[in-house]
């Protein structure tokens, strides 16, 4: 069995060690002693978006949750410890769901049928997790197109987190944590605020 793939990012690791070290010596070994974000980063699992190269930061700036059509379920206990972690024990203030152009997920979901009413979720585990927003898809008026379905779908995940438990529980404590929806352009490289930024009541 040949890794031969996997060599140019083992090589790739090296390099950017050296870069680091040469950069700030005491860098690598400052992160190994923990980290504090400010950001939590809920995005799509698309390898075109590297949420700390897009914004120009480095290991440590963002903490991350990606899955497919970066959705935020209420159910998804993966995405709630994320969140929790987060939250309530790193101290991140900004949480921001990013949607983006020309999403697989999106695209999946826009080209499907509608579910009868009384469709099981799937048990294939890809389309069990697109189902929510096939069903979103289904909800947009007829001429809605996939840019319409990728901006709601940032709005769901958006209201979603402001109704976990760990938000309402940050709120409660009277922590200023805010949750935002932005858009990322492929072709332009370009991140958009959506305005449907949430905050303590």
């Amino acid at each position: 069995m040949s890794f031969a793939a996997l060599q140019p990012l083992v090589e790739g690791n090296q390099i950017w060690v050296q870069a680091a070290n040469e950069m700030d010596p005491a860098f690598l070994t400052t992160l190994s002693k923990g980290q504090a974000p400010n950001v939590l980063w809920i995005g799509c699992a698309d390898s075109r978006i590297p949420e700390t190269t897009i914004c120009g930061g480095k290991p440590g700036d963002i903490f991350v949750h990606r899955n497919i059509a970066n959705q935020f379920h209420l159910e998804d206990n993966s995405a709630n410890a994320v969140l929790n972690y987060a939250v309530l024990h790193l101290g991140v203030t900004q949480v921001v769901v990013v949607g983006h152009t020309a999403c697989g997920g999106c695209k999946a979901a826009f080209g499907s049928a509608a579910p009868a009413a009384d469709a099981p979720v799937p048990e294939h585990p890809l389309m069990a997790f697109l189902d929510p927003l096939i069903k979103l898809r289904h909800s947009l008026p007829a001429d809605a197109t996939i840019d319409d379905l990728t901006r709601e779908n940032v709005r769901v995940g958006v209201q979603n987190l402001t109704q976990s438990s760990t938000i309402n529980e940050a709120w409660a404590l009277g922590k200023q944590v805010y949750v935002h929806g932005w858009i990322y352009d492929l072709a332009s490289g370009r991140l958009s605020d959506l305005g449907m930024t949430q905050g303590p009541k």
